[in-house]
C-alpha cells in the first residue's frame, strides 16, 4: 500500500484521539467476535442442532471469510476512500451481528457469519492507512503502539466474555447475546467516524478480479476439506489443489504486476526468504493457538460436561499471560534480544503444550483438570513473548512504501491460520475415538507438530536476521 494522500482539512488534535479510540474499538469488535463464538458454540449447538461437526464451522466460517476478504477490502479502501468504506464495513457488521442473532439454524448462523467476516474484511484494512493519515512522527509511533496490546487482549478475553453473556443468560437471549453485545460497540464506533480524516491513494487503482478468484478459490479448496473434521483421501487431494492453486495465484501476480497493472499482492513481497517464511510463520502459530484455544473449551463442555462459564474463566489466565507478555516483550525485550524473544516464545508455548497433556493424564476420568489454567498461562505468556518480534521482524524487511500492504497480508494469513486450526485442531478432537482425554491428547500432539513446524519456519525467518530489529520497523508493526 503505497503512502497515502488526504483530501480533508487536518482534524483538531483533540478529535484524532477521538478518531483513533473508534479505530481501535472496532480492532475489538472484529477480534472479540473472532473468539467469543468460541466458548458459545456448543451451547449454540444444543440449541440448533446439527452434527458435532459443524461447531467448529460458527468460528471458522468467520475467519475463512475474513481471511479471504482482507486484500480485496484493503484494495477498496486505496479506490473509494478509508473511510467510507470503514462506516460502510461498521455498518454491515452491525446489521449481519443482529442477523446472526436470531440464526433459525445452524446452516443460516454459518452462512451469516460468513457474511459478518466479509464485513470486518471492509473495516480492518482501513485502520493502518487512516491511523497514518491523522498522525506523523512521535505521535504516529504512539498511535500505533496502542494496536498490539489491544488487539491481543481482545483476542484472548473474548472467549471468557462468550462464557460469562451466555452463562448469564439476560433477558432469555442465551448465545445470542454473544451477537447483540456488538451493537453497541458498533453505534459508538459510527457516533465518533465523522471524526476521521478520509484518505486514500493517491493514484486509484484498480481491482484484480483474476487474482481475487485464485485467492479465494485457492484458499476455500485448502480450508474446507480439513474442516470436515473426518478428512479422507478425498478430502486431502482437494486441499492439495487448493495450494496448487495458491501457487498459481503467486504466478499470476508477478505477470499482472509485469503488464503494468495492479496486482492484488505486491510480487516484490515474496522475493527474498525472510517475508515469505514470515507468512509460512504466522500461519502455522496461530492455527497451533486458535486450534489449543478451541480444543479446550470442546473438552471443557462437551467432553467433561462443564458450562460456558467455567470455560471461559478457565481461558482468563491466557488473557493475563499474553498481557503482561506482550507489554514486556514490546517495550524491554525486543528492543535488546532481538529475535531471540520470538524464539523464546515458541519454547514457552511448547512447554504449555506438554503441561496441558500432563494435566489432562493426572485428572480423573470426568474431573475438571486443575493444571490446565496454568498450562493456558503459559501459553499466554509464550504467545505475548511472540507477536512483538515477530511482526518487528516481519514487517523490518519491506520497503516504506510496502509496509501497509505486508501489514495486510501478515493479517490475512494469521487469519486463515486461525481457520486451519480451529478445523484441524478442533477436528481432530471431535472425530477422535476412546473417550475425551484421548481425544484432548491426539488434538494436542497436532498441535506439537505445527508448532515445531512454526520453530523450523521462525528459524528460516531469522537466520539472517539476528542483529536488533530496526526502530521503524518496530513503529510500522504497532508494537
Amino acid at each position: 500500500m503505497s503512502r497515502t494522500t488526504d483530501v480533508s482539512a487536518p482534524a483538531p488534535y483533540r478529535w484524532r484521539w477521538t478518531a483513533l479510540a473508534a479505530l481501535l474499538a472496532a480492532e475489538a469488535m472484529n477480534l472479540l467476535d473472532a473468539t467469543i463464538v468460541q466458548v458459545a458454540a456448543p451451547v449454540i449447538h444444543t440449541t440448533l442442532g446439527g452434527a458435532d461437526t459443524t461447531i467448529p464451522w460458527f468460528s471458522a466460517s468467520y475467519t475463512l471469510a475474513f481471511a479471504l476478504g482482507l486484500l480485496t477490502g484493503a484494495r477498496l479502501g486505496d479506490i473509494h476512500g478509508r473511510k467510507r468504506v470503514f462506516r460502510a464495513g461498521v455498518i454491515a457488521f452491525a446489521v449481519t451481528s443482529l442477523a446472526c442473532a436470531f440464526a433459525p439454524t445452524a446452516a443460516v448462523l454459518i452462512a451469516l457469519r460468513a457474511l459478518q467476516g466479509a464485513a470486518a474484511a471492509a473495516i480492518i484494512p482501513q485502520t493502518f492507512g487512516l491511523i497514518r493519515a491523522m498522525f506523523d512522527g512521535a505521535e504516529l509511533s504512539k498511535a500505533l503502539g496502542m494496536i498490539g496490546p489491544v488487539m491481543g487482549l481482545s483476542a484472548v478475553a473474548g472467549p471468557a466474555l462468550g462464557g460469562v453473556l451466555t452463562h448469564a443468560d439476560l433477558l432469555g437471549t442465551s448465545w445470542r447475546a454473544v451477537f447483540l453485545v456488538n451493537l453497541p460497540l458498533a453505534a459508538a464506533v459510527l457516533a465518533a467516524a465523522p471524526r476521521l480524516r478520509e484518505d486514500r491513494a493517491p493514484v486509484r487503482p484498480r481491482l484484480d478480479p483474476a487474482g481475487t478468484a485464485l485467492a479465494m478459490l485457492g484458499i476455500a479448496l485448502l480450508v474446507c476439506p480439513i474442516a470436515t473434521g473426518h478428512p479422507g483421501p478425498v478430502a486431502w487431494a482437494t486441499s492439495a489443489g487448493g495450494a496448487v492453486v495458491l501457487a498459481v495465484l503467486v504466478a499470476q501476480q508477478r505477470r499482472t504486476a509485469r503488464l503494468g497493472k495492479a496486482p492484488l499482492i505486491e510480487p516484490a513481497l515474496l522475493r527474498g526468504r525472510v517475508f515469505p517464511a514470515a507468512l509460512a510463520t504466522s500461519t502455522l502459530f496461530f492455527a497451533v493457538m486458535n486450534g489449543v484455544m478451541i480444543t479446550v473449551v470442546l473438552h471443557l463442555e462437551l467432553g467433561l460436561h462443564y458450562g460456558p462459564l467455567a470455560a471461559g474463566l478457565t481461558l482468563l489466565p491466557w488473557s493475563t499471560g499474553l498481557a503482561v507478555a506482550s507489554w514486556a516483550a514490546g517495550a524491554h525485550l525486543t528492543p535488546r534480544y532481538g529475535t531471540r524473544v520470538m524464539h523464546a516464545g515458541i519454547a514457552v508455548f511448547a512447554a504449555a503444550l506438554v503441561t496441558a497433556a500432563l494435566a489432562y493424564r493426572a485428572a480423573a476420568p470426568g474431573a475438571y483438570p486443575t493444571a490446565v489454567p496454568f498450562a493456558l498461562a503459559l501459553a499466554g505468556l509464550g504467545t505475548g513473548l511472540f507477536t512483538p518480534p515477530f511482526f518487528t521482524t516481519a514487517l523490518g524487511v519491506v520497503g516504506a512504501q510496502e509496509t501497509g500492504s505486508a501489514a495486510g497480508l501478515l493479517n490475512a494469513v494469521q487469519q486463515l491460520g486461525g481457520t486451519l486450526g480451529v478445523a484441524l485442531i478442533g477436528g481432530v478432537y471431535l472425530g477422535a475415538t476412546g473417550g475425551a482425554r484421548t481425544a484432548a491428547e491426539h488434538a494436542l500432539v497436532v498441535a506439537a507438530v505445527l508448532l515445531a513446524a512454526t520453530a523450523m519456519a521462525a528459524g528460516a525467518m531469522t537466520a539472517s536476521r539476528r542483529t536488533r530489529p530496526a526502530e521503524p520497523a518496530r513503529e510500522a508493526a504497532g508494537q
